[in-house]
This record gives structure tokens, sequence and C-alpha cells, in this order.
């Protein structure tokens, strides 16, 4: 497969100003499959200079008019899908079949927002005291910095391009170093589709930092968008502060899932299994911490235990393989050194814990006599271990849940009316009750505490990127 490996500035694939370029690995054999452009800061600039030179006539552009470009993007994404999602694997390395999802997941936020182009809201009414009318309306907040991590490529890219464009935005994305090759296909799609030059560039900086400062003391960059880990999510809010750019946050997570007293245990283990290891585990909505209640502790880590230790570990490439690589092979020794640590602290290998001796595989592991408070609980583990806590009390369950700086996601597993009660109590932007997925584009997507600020998909999706404007009017 041929892939795009250059910066798309202005409407152009470039090689960038000094034209040095980074590997691009597969991280199931190694092997180098690209080398990317790496964008000087003159190179991030002159982006920001297209973009804001696009912006006007982007911004005037009808709401059809944009609707209907991304409704193309998603028509060319959607024909293409087992070419999206063999880039996905290729770089990323997870299994096809989280790439297929991915892809399709990535691919319909172009539909959504497509819809939402052409319904932004407004208000008109007269004031209470009959002295003036009142009009609220909305317009673009500008040029938006758009910076995307390498757990989801594709999606993280979608989530942000598609509402910014929607709402007359331009934009600047800069992909993690791990996994441009996504986000360039997808700003092709964006070009083929017809949407003009300097509304989306793509950069690629290394070192980063210096760069997105620059970008970001740009008097055109009104808006940031980011998603990653809470420690560089709070170093840009700082950076973003000089400016006062808007700044919307999707950080870090550290998911508890719940398994109540009374539950379906079979029905737990199976919506334990995707909520864990959907993305080899690499994901901010992964199940971090298994809370069990001790009248089912047994039963659920033999069955999970059962189930992972047949998983089939492999290339992603290969499609009957469930388990693919890490991303690299120092994000894989990570969660290595969390496993070693957490047995260190108490904890017991029911089955896996060990790493390749080839390409950046990780066995899926199942973590038993674990204490609420030791390393693994409070660290997001971003990989394939499960890790079972015992408790006793329903009310102590809630109270360990809770403790945590993050607040993205929550699982919880039992009778629905106990279930959704348990819900309404944990602090978290999103609950899944009795099922394992919960990501849709047609819902509002964030946390709560550091685990981030703003929403995206969904109706509120498209307002991080429009200004509320009112104006009072004597009719």
């Amino acid at each position: 497969m041929t892939y795009i490996a250059d910066l798309h500035i202005n409407g152009q694939w470039v090689s960038g100003e000094t034209e040095e370029r980074f590997a691009v690995i597969d991280p199931a054999n190694g092997e180098q499959i690209a080398s990317f452009a790496i964008a000087s800061e003159d190179d991030c600039l002159a982006a920001v200079e297209a973009a804001s030179a696009a912006l006007a006539s982007w911004s005037a552009t009808p709401p059809r008019v944009r609707s209907e470009l991304l409704r193309r993007t998603f028509d060319i994404l959607k024909a293409e899908r087992e070419t999206f999602a063999e880039i996905i694997v290729r770089e990323n390395g997870k299994a096809f079949s989280d790439a297929l999802g991915e892809a399709d997941y990535a691919t319909e936020f172009f539909r959504w927002f497509a819809e939402e182009a052409v319904r932004v809201p407004g208000d008109f009414r007269l004031s209470p005291s009959g002295d003036k009318h009142i009009v609220v309306t909305h317009q673009p907040i500008g040029v938006a910095l758009l910076i995307t991590p390498w757990n989801f490529p594709a999606a993280m890219a979608t989530r942000k391009i598609a509402p910014a464009l929607a709402a007359g935005c331009t934009v600047i994305l800069k992909p993690a170093r791990e996994t441009p090759l996504t986000s360039a296909y997808v700003v092709e799609a964006l070009r083929r589709a017809g949407v003009p030059a300097g509304v989306v560039n793509l950069v690629t900086p290394v070192p980063t930092g210096p760069a997105i400062a620059k970008m970001l003391h740009h008097p055109a960059v009104r808006k940031i968008s980011f998603t990653g880990s809470t420690e560089v999510g709070r170093v840009l809010l700082h950076e973003a502060a000089d400016n006062v750019v808007s700044a919307s946050m999707e950080l870090g997570g550290n998911a508890p899932f719940i398994v109540l007293p009374g539950a379906d245990i079979n029905a737990a283990v199976q919506g334990a299994l995707i909520a864990k290891m959907r993305n080899g585990g690499s994901a901010c909505t992964a199940a971090n911490r298994f809370y069990v209640h001790s009248s089912l502790a047994s039963d659920f880590t033999s069955a999970m235990a059962k189930e992972l230790a047949a998983f089939r570990v492999g290339p992603g490439i290969d499609r009957s393989n469930q388990l693919g690589a890490m991303v690299s092979l120092s994000e894989r020794d990570k969660v290595a050194q969390l496993v070693e640590t957490a047995v260190a602290e108490g904890a017991s290998v029911v089955v896996g814990g060990t790493s390749s001796s080839q390409g950046a595989f990780y066995d899926a592991t199942v973590l038993t006599g674990v204490e609420h408070g030791t390393t693994i609980t409070t660290t997001e583990i971003f990989g394939p271990v499960t890790a079972i806590i015992e408790y006793t009390d329903v009310d102590e369950a809630i109270r360990m849940a809770n403790d945590t700086i993050y607040g993205l996601i929550a699982y919880v597993y039992g009778e629905t009316g106990q279930a959704f009660s348990v819900a309404q109590r944990l602090e978290a932007g999103m609950v899944a009750v009795n099922r394992a997925v919960l990501s849709d584009p047609a819902a509002p997507f964030g946390g709560m505490k550091q685990s981030g600020l703003g929403r995206e998909g969904s109706s509120e999706g498209i307002l991080e990127y429009l200004e509320e404007k009112y104006i009072g009017i004597d009719l």
C-alpha cells in the first residue's frame, strides 16, 4: 500500500521546509512502513496563516454547502472502509475488527455533522420590558487547532474536524507522531470531497511542544481541541490562557466497572470483555478498575480468565486475531511494569502477564487480590489488563469508584433499578448501565473533574466551535 506521508498546507501536499522525515513503524513487526514529513515551526505558522486566509470565505459558505461536502466525505470513507481500517492497523497495531469498528465510527461523524451543519440553533424574542427584541445567533469561533492521540487515530480526528467544518471554522490538525498516516488519509478524503484550500491543514512538528506553543500564540487561533493525557492537557491549558483561547479537552480516564450483587454474571462478563478489551484496552473509555461484589467475585474472575486465556493474539492484519499489538514497545513496557508493580503490591496473576519476544504484544491479563488505592487502581492502564477488586458494601464500591481525579466514564451491571440508582451517584460524564459500548456520534462525549472540558458529538459538539452572539434591536 502507498501511503500519503506529507504535510497538508493550503490545499497542497508538501514535504516541509526542512524536508526532514520521521519513521512510521508497524508495531506488530517493527518494520518501517512510511517516512513522514516533519513540520518546522515556520510550516506550522504557514498552516495557521492558510487557515486564517480561508476562514472568511469558508464561514460565509452556506450551511447546506458545508453539509454536502461533509456528506461526500462520509460517502468516500464508507466506500473505502477496508482500506481505511488497514491503514489504522498497520500504524497502530490494533486488531482488524477493532480497526473496522473505528473506521465506521469515525466515518459516521461526517454524516452526523453534515446534518448538524444546517441545524445551528438561534433565538428571537421580545424582551420582558418590551423595549427591544433579543436576537441570539451563533458564528464560527475562528481558526481551530486540533490535536489527536494515537489510540484512535481516525475517530479522534473526525470527531473534531467534522463539527469544526460544519460550524464554519478552518482547522490545523496535529496527529500523534505514532499514527499520522490515518490522519493524512482523512484529510485526503476531505480534499477529494471538494473542501477548499486552506480549510483543512495537517502538520507534524518534531519536537511538538514549541510548535504548538507558537500556533497557540498566533492571534488567528481561537480554539484548541485536544484529546490526550491529563498531564499534557494541563500544559496546553496554560499555553491557551495567554491569548484566552477557547479550549475543549478530552483527557485521561480511570473507568470503574461495578458488578452489583445479583447481577447477571454472564452478561457482566460479556460486557467486561468488551469494555476492557475493545482496542486492546488502549482507550480512555476502557474499564480500568473492576469492583465485583464478593458473592460474584470468584465466578466473575474464573469466567474472565477462561475467556481471555483463549484470546488469539497476533498481528492485527490477520483478521482471525482478537488482540493486536500495542502501538509501540515503550507502551507495551509501561503495561508490563504496571503488572509487575501490582504483583509486588499483593496482586496475583490469574492469566497472562507476559510480553512477546517479538513485536509490541502483551497478553490479555487478569489480576485478582488487587487492593483499592494501589498503583494499578490509580493509573490509567491503557492495555489489556483486568484488575479485580472485591467489595461487600455497595456504598463502599461507589466511594471507591469516585475516589479518583478522573471522571470520564463508568460501567454498572446489576438489576436495572439499582444500577440506575448507582449510576446517578457516580462522578462521571458518561455511565453505561448493563451495556459495554456507549460512544455514539449522536450522544455527548465528555467527562467530569480532570477528565476534560466540553463535549464532543451530539448537538453540543458543534457548539464548541461557535460563539454565541446577542444582538439587541429596536424594531
